[in-house]
């Protein structure tokens, strides 16, 4: 699961052990993890890279999914059950295709006010007249509507939440369902600057939840959801270096989408810690697994990787 934090030493906490390491005349983890830990760290004590072991596990969590997914999965119901949700106000990003528009129609049918937030309104609202033509013709109307929001403009999101914070109305749930994988394409940068796998699957939507704060502090208790990937396993975030521009790291597509990934693990375990608890705000990194969606292909996907390992 993408909840489970890999986590990694500060570099203080590195200096601390290479100064008793020295005073002692022993490593902290042994001859051969002794090696490999100066290895990964630079000359500053900054740990630099995954190291074999991590790596390994990554890639093996990776593949462990592709295969056995279906088994692990096997007892559940296919579409969930879910309960009456009337009056539960929720936000879902990237609503009209893949998961996020499985997610976004059945929530509607279980009552919830949905909000599709997404790129093309008109396409929202052709799938919205879809699933109320499929209700049978004595039942309610959905209770959904369409926002814009464009992840790849930071301005986007503020209008966004600019605009939805004005109705000073509750929010309940926020589920960042929007990604990118531009699998086996060049690096390409947003206008704000960014890498377009950071920017998109992490910044702006660490922007959004944060700026969505006060709604969700009125509709607690609340959640925000952050789908993820499994794929976080096998990222690094460099926080000199996220662009992945320095040269230390080559860019690859898969290596953008999962240090983007890892970013969004990472910032949802420290927001949910400055968030007070009687707030009543919780973060959730939830991954689906491999999915069959526009995004990007099973089958290519596990072939690129394959290629790329």
């Amino acid at each position: 699961m993408a909840g489970d934090l890999r986590h990694r030493r500060a570099a203080g906490d590195a200096s601390g052990e290479e100064e008793r390491a020295a005073k002692t005349g022993t490593s902290s983890g042994g001859g051969g993890d002794g090696v490999e830990e100066a290895a990964e760290r630079g000359s500053g004590g900054r740990k630099e890279a995954l190291g074999w072991l991590e790596w390994s596990r990554g890639w093996l969590a990776t593949v462990g999914e592709f295969f056995f997914q279906r088994i692990a999965a096997s007892h559940l119901a296919n579409p969930l059950e879910l309960p009456p949700l009337d009056g539960v106000s929720i936000i879902v990003t990237g609503a009209t295709s893949g998961i996020g528009l499985e997610i976004a129609r059945q929530l509607a049918q279980a009552g919830a006010h949905v909000v599709m937030a997404v790129r093309r309104p008109k396409t929202a609202h052709e799938l919205i007249q879809k699933w109320q033509n499929e209700k049978s013709e004595c039942s309610m109307p959905l209770n959904v509507e369409v926002m814009e929001l464009d992840l790849i403009s930071l301005d986007s999101v503020v209008k966004f939440a600019d605009a939805w914070n004005a109705r000073m109305a509750p929010l309940h749930v926020l589920i960042n369902n929007a990604g990118i994988f531009t699998i086996g394409e060049p690096q390409r940068f947003s206008k704000d600057g960014y890498e377009e796998h950071m920017h998109v699957n992490h910044l702006a939507p660490a922007l959004l939840a944060m700026l969505l704060l006060p709604s969700l502090i009125r509709g607690s208790p609340s959640r925000i959801i952050n789908v993820n990937s499994v794929m976080h396993t096998i990222g690094f975030v460099d926080a000199e270096d996220m662009n992945l521009t320095s040269g230390k790291h080559k860019y690859k597509s898969w290596l953008g989408y999962s240090n983007s990934k890892l970013a969004q693990v990472k910032f949802s375990s420290i927001f949910h810690r400055r968030i007070p608890a009687e707030a009543g705000v919780h973060i959730v990194c939830s991954s689906p697994g491999i999915v069959h969606t526009n995004v990007v292909k099973p089958r290519y996907v596990f072939t690129y990787l394959l290629l790329c390992i």
